[in-house]
């Protein structure tokens, strides 16, 4: 594992703005429906290590499959900067779109491949 490091992010607009901890060295290539679609690169963190900075109320919240992960995106601009959902063993945790950090070289990062599309 890297270390982790404290990163500020959020949707295009800038209505949504967040701050949180994470280890990008840890981050997820997901070949399910919506994350192809949408082209995320994703990391996890528990909710302690997230901090919604603004945007509470500019959210919009969509669920599929499963309906156990929120996709929040911005209404305004449309852009899923994160998601809320849980562990199998309930703890709380945020899917972080990296690619909505602020001054992360994204082509330093090396996403793992996940089959999400077969779960």
């Amino acid at each position: 594992m890297g270390e982790a490091k404290t990163y500020q992010g959020g949707c295009h607009c800038g209505a949504v703005r967040y701050e949180t901890t994470a280890d990008l060295t840890q981050v997820i290539s997901c070949n399910c429906s919506i994350c192809q679609k949408r082209g995320l690169l994703l990391t996890f963190v528990g909710a302690d290590a997230f901090r919604l900075l603004s945007g509470e109320d500019a959210t919009s919240d969509y669920q599929f499959g499963h309906k156990v992960v929120h996709h929040l995106f911005c209404r305004t601009c449309g852009v899923e900067s994160f998601a809320r959902g849980s562990q199998p063993d309930g703890t709380a945790m945020v899917a972080v779109n990296v690619r909505c950090l602020d001054d992360v070289d994204l082509d330093a990062i090396k996403p793992a491949p996940f089959d999400g599309k077969s779960l």
